[in-house]
């Protein structure tokens, strides 16, 4: 056997369920080659890993599409048949006509044994498909499942000589099978959304000619072409072109963004009124949209503890709902006297009332719905657990740089300090003269503010980089200095007197200070700060009325910076000169103080901190494959009030959530009250059922709306 490996990766048809999932295990079992198969039922998608010497493709196909899953070409998700080409569909209606001319039939002179043979074909032809997935449960899982406890309750309804209630209760049972399948094609509407933003063909250059190809095909370095109204085939670069680019389908944001040449761009981005050449950095199945659709199938198959409970309830509960109906049906006649088919009949209805449909589907329809609608706001939630901890958080620690402030120092003030002859943009040519042969970050500052202000950088020369803080550089043969105000003092020999409480206040404001002069006095002050982001100060207001108790900053920057900071934007509480192993510890010392802590950060320097944290959340992680990977709640806008948005779709779930559960528990209490006390026939019982599991559904698909 060969040691290369091949992988297939396909969306099928007919995946709606566990249920399926178990059939298609069964089907391709001992299938010549197969290796490894991962199904992700609520995606409708499969992996294959196979070796190549021993089959190909081709035979998987073929084989998938004999046991009944047909593989689904393209980048388009499946989609249910048509109702009146769906067999589930068909057998129900069929079974749903006889039981009804049954039922005619029976109140008329017509013999007796005319509508009892149509009520059983009704029941045969509407309980095949559930009959069977419950005995094939049965034997190949060694499960009890709720079909089981139907077929059960029809089988012993039509021995017990009632047929037409077994036949009411095969077509109603078989309606909701029939639609289950069409409620699972919903919650894909999200994936679906997102599949259907990237164009199933690119416009790329190559040998000199425009040439269509399938996005699939789109290589790392292919220029493409996007006009105007177009969307983008895959992550790039800006080569050619300046346009607005709505990059809401990825990063939620709702304000297009300009692009001009050496700006990335995203797949599934929204081109706007101009013409862009696009070099392609990533392939289509490595690009960001790829990706937050393979995030969002993996995390939706990654269960809550509450849905693994009631999953693990649902398996114990069942076979104790059946054997509570045998013993129902037995214990009254044998120990009281009891009539038997008075018991056997409440029995039966027992059976279906207790049947925990609702229950079993309250959690996961629901956080399906959730994750997609995330996604589709930006916000991609990593699976059911982190949605179930962001309902939790109490204490929301945020990193400063790049987090609350933008990541990059801006000049805030330019001010003249000392009577030279010299103005504003005077001072900053002069410091933007001498910055600009440094590297230093707040160099660079003091350049992009002057090009911004459309200032002109003096000519200097005799540049150099000196101890303790400074620059210098020499200006029509007088030595000119950069640096901080202590240079001044230290190197220099200045008292800076007259500044001194300019200084201060400037530092008091979180702002470094950058002093321009020669070696007998200072000029003028530059202050710079790696400015807040604009929502900033409304994201964290939101946190708190969201019901967030504390919102903390953890930095490396200094404590007088920290606290101007935080001032500004009303944080609870700052710790500052923070190393990266100080901010970990932080972060567990919240969590020992007020419970669930989310920590917010760029998903790599912060890395330590965003995994001790209860949920680590990155910002900004739009075409950040690490960040993507690091943390359990990626924002892919540097946006903070997605940040909040994700807070409150994750109470906004559990609430949901909550109903559902105690709808579902209230339901069938009352229905097996009803059962044993004989006040419910098994229609009412099943029409009951039914109605609470609709309800359900519906109440939980109401998490698709943002």
């Amino acid at each position: 056997m060969s040691d290369s490996r091949a992988t297939l990766e396909l969306r099928v048809g007919n995946l709606d369920c566990e249920h399926d999932a178990a059939a298609m295990e069964r089907g391709l079992s001992g299938f010549e080659g197969l290796d490894a198969l991962k199904i992700y039922p609520k995606a409708a998608k499969i992996k294959l890993s196979y070796d190549p010497e021993a089959t190909d493709a081709d035979a998987l196909k073929e084989k998938l599409d004999e046991i009944g899953f047909p593989p689904h070409e393209g980048l388009s998700m499946p989609e249910q048949p048509k109702p009146w080409r769906n067999p589930k569909v068909i057998s129900s209606l069929i079974s749903g006509v006889l039981l009804l001319i049954g039922f005619l039939l029976s109140l008329s002179a017509a013999p007796a044994f005319v509508s009892t043979l149509l009520f059983f074909a009704a029941i045969l032809i509407g309980g095949y498909y559930f009959g069977r997935e419950g005995i094939e449960g049965l034997i190949y899982e060694r499960s009890i499942g709720i079909e089981l406890l139907m077929t059960v309750a029809a089988v012993v309804a039509a021995l017990m000589g009632q047929p037409g209630e077994a036949a009411m209760l095969v077509f109603l049972y078989s309606i909701s099978e029939a639609i289950e399948g069409y409620t699972e094609e919903k919650t894909r509407s999200a994936i679906k959304a997102l599949m259907d933003l990237a164009p199933k063909v690119a416009l790329v250059r190559r040998n000199g000619r425009e040439v269509e190809i399938p996005v699939e095909e789109v290589t790392v370095g292919d220029v493409f072409i996007v006009k105007p109204g177009q969307s983008l085939a895959t992550d790039g670069e800006v080569l050619v072109g300046a346009s607005s680019v709505n990059q809401a389908p990825v990063t939620g944001e709702s304000v297009p963004v300009e692009k001009q040449p050496g700006d990335t761009v995203f797949a599934g981005s929204i081109n706007g009124e101009g013409a862009l050449e696009v070099r392609a950095s990533k392939a289509f199945a490595d690009n960001t949209i790829s990706r937050i659709i393979q995030m969002v199938e993996e995390a939706q198959e990654r269960k809550g503890q509450s849905q693994r409970f009631i999953e693990r309830f649902g398996a114990r509960y069942s076979p104790l709902v059946l054997l509570a109906g045998i013993l129902i049906s037995i214990v009254p006649p044998l120990l009281f006297g009891a009539d038997w088919s008075t018991w056997i009949t409440r029995a039966t209805v027992f059976i279906v009332a207790a049947a925990p449909c609702a229950l079993v589907i309250s959690i996961p329809i629901t956080l399906v719905a959730t994750l997609g609608t995330g996604a589709r706001q930006g916000v991609l939630i990593k699976g059911g657990m982190y949605i179930e901890e962001l309902a939790k958080v109490k204490v929301v620690a945020m990193d400063k740089t790049g987090t609350l402030t933008r990541g990059e120092p801006e000049v805030t003030d330019v001010l003249v300090v000392n009577n030279k002859g010299l103005d504003n943009a005077q001072v900053l040519a002069l410091a933007a003269g001498i910055e600009r042969r440094s590297q230093h970050p707040l160099a660079q500052a003091i350049v992009r503010h002057a090009e911004a202000q459309a200032v002109a950088p003096v000519e200097v020369n005799d540049f150099r980089s000196l101890t303790g803080a400074g620059v210098s550089a020499r200006r029509n043969g007088q030595a000119v200095y950069v640096g901080s105000p202590d240079f001044f003092r230290s190197q220099l020999g200045q008292t800076l007197d007259t500044q001194t409480e300019m200084v201060q206040q400037l530092q008091a404001e979180g702002k470094t200070v950058v002093a321009v002069g020669d070696e007998t006095s200072v000029w003028g002050l530059v202050a710079i700060r790696d400015n807040i982001r604009p929502n900033a100060r409304q994201a964290i207001a939101a946190l708190h009325a969201g019901g967030v108790d504390k919102v903390v900053m953890l930095t490396g920057d200094n404590e007088r910076t920290a606290q101007a900071i935080a001032r500004e934007l009303g944080l609870d509480e700052v710790y500052a000169d923070l190393k990266p192993e100080d901010k970990v510890t932080k972060v567990r010392e919240l969590a020992e103080r007020y419970g669930h802590v989310a920590m917010v950060g760029d998903g790599v320097n912060d890395a330590p901190a965003l995994a001790e944290a209860t949920v680590g959340i990155a910002m900004g992680a739009a075409g950040t494959d690490v960040a993507l990977e690091t943390a359990d709640v990626a924002l892919m806008a540097d946006n903070l009030e997605k940040l909040a948005y994700a807070l409150q779709l994750a109470k906004r779930n559990q609430s949901v959530v909550n109903q559902n559960l105690a709808l579902s528990a209230v339901v069938i209490g009352a229905l097996v009250i009803g059962a044993i006390g004989g006040f419910f026939t098994l229609p009412m019982a099943v029409l009951g059922h039914e109605i609470s599991e609709f309800i359900v559904i519906g109440s939980g698909l109401r998490m698709l709306r943002s």
